[in-house]
Parts: C-alpha cells; sequence; structure tokens
C-alpha cells in the first residue's frame, strides 16, 4: 500500500462584501486610513478593497507630488493651487464608488493608477 499524504491547499479567507466595502473606504480617510487599510487587507485579499487601496494610494503620490511642486515659487504655487482642487475632485468621486461598491478608476489618472500598481 502507498504511503501518500493529503495534498494541503491553503483555502482564501472569507470575506463578506462589507468587509471589502469598509476596507475600502478606510482606505481614502487620510494617509493613516491607508496604511490601516492595507495592513487589513494583507490577509484576507478582498479584490475590491485591493483595488480600493491602490487608486488611494495615487492619491496619496499624487497629492504629495503636488506638495513638492508647491515648493516652487510663483509657478509652483498656481500648479499647486489649482492641482488641490482636482485632487479633492478626484478624491470625492473615488470614495463616491466605493461607497456605492463600484470598481471605477478614479478620474483623470485613474487607468494610470491601475497600471502603475498592478504588481502591488
Amino acid at each position: 500500500m502507498e504511503n501518500t499524504k493529503p495534498i494541503e491547499t491553503k483555502t482564501p479567507i472569507e470575506t463578506t462584501p462589507n468587509e471589502g466595502k469598509t476596507t475600502a473606504i478606510i482606505a481614502y480617510i487620510t494617509i493613516v486610513g491607508l496604511i490601516i487599510a492595507f495592513v487589513l487587507n494583507n490577509d484576507k485579499k478582498d479584490p475590491f478593497a485591493a483595488y480600493h487601496i491602490k487608486q488611494s494610494l495615487g492619491l496619496a503620490l499624487t497629492g504629495l507630488a503636488l506638495g513638492a511642486i508647491g515648493i516652487i515659487p510663483i509657478l509652483g504655487w498656481i500648479v499647486s493651487f489649482l492641482g488641490f482642487f482636482v485632487i479633492v475632485y478626484m478624491w470625492v468621486m473615488s470614495l463616491l464608488n466605493a461607497l456605492n461598491n463600484k470598481q471605477k478608476p478614479t478620474p483623470i489618472l485613474g487607468k494610470k493608477y491601475e497600471e502603475w500598481f498592478k504588481g502591488i
């Protein structure tokens, strides 16, 4: 008789739709929320939450880049000032997508965020 061991398979941790939605919403609430959402989703790997975490990461890095541009006198201030309103618009639309269970990219740069952060 053969000595065979049963094949062990890792089963993904089951998540409820509300858990993924909650994690996605948390991702849009400050940088701390983004970090918390990343840690919460690290074990569960909810695809909806992961998508919104990547979009939120893109928004945070875009905001950081605008802040860096704001250091440049006059022209940098103008770009940073106008960019702030664009970032707020993108953030609100992304948050509304998460609240409404939609996996849509952030307006303007969302497709780029998908491309840039596909490995995360």
